[in-house]
């Protein structure tokens, strides 16, 4: 019986990569799996998945997805979901209709809350409907698992105020531990580059 799982870490826990692996697995063994991504994440271009070591591959959008018939979503053994906290509540009750209905498993991967420490709306309705929830894990600097994403500006300073979304990787952001996230801590050895 298909499933709706979702694959949460703090960023720079290659959740994509392991998004694009499992894609692979899929076409290895003569299946077909479908990559999707929010339209809204456009950073490594538009219908791009790419990870921070440099895998990549095309991909559909999930604005796409959800108007697909059902003869067209029938034709994939898996469906693939990068960047999943940018989904809104009607795209995550599709995901489950495609798990549901027809029996295909949709994998979702993404941050579960943002530099405020909040949750992202996609985030929060696969944490109340996915049946299968699983933290990819990494670590802050001092070692301790990492869950906070911390922001940062173009100084290389912590900030805790402004929109909930500003796409970036490594540019923006730092995965902290929770302690090192509130004492606003990037470390002995940190630096800009």
């Amino acid at each position: 019986m298909a499933k709706l799982y979702f694959r949460h870490g703090a960023m720079g826990s290659s959740k994509t990569a392991n998004a694009l692996m499992v894609e692979y697995n899929y076409y290895e063994r003569g299946k077909k799996a479908l990559l999707l991504k929010p339209q809204l994440d456009n950073r490594d271009g538009e219908g791009i998945i790419k990870s921070r070591m440099g895998l990549s591959k095309r991909c559909r959008f999930v604005e796409e997805f959800v108007e697909m018939s059902e003869a067209e979503i029938k034709q994939y053994d898996c469906v693939i979901v990068d960047e999943a906290q940018f989904c809104t509540k009607s795209d995550i009750e599709f995901f489950i209709h495609v798990v549901d209905e027809y029996n295909i498993p949709v994998i979702c991967y993404g941050l579960r809350t943002d530099f405020r420490r909040e949750l992202f709306e996609g985030a929060m309705w696969l944490l109340a409907w996915a049946d299968v929830i699983e933290e990819i894990k990494t670590v802050c600097w001092c070692g301790q698992g990492a869950t906070c994403n911390t922001r940062l500006n173009e100084k290389g300073e912590i900030i805790r105020t402004g929109e909930q979304v500003c796409l970036g990787a490594n540019d923006k952001y730092i995965a902290l531990c929770r302690k090192h996230y509130k004492e606003n801590n990037l470390g002995p050895n940190w630096s800009w580059e």
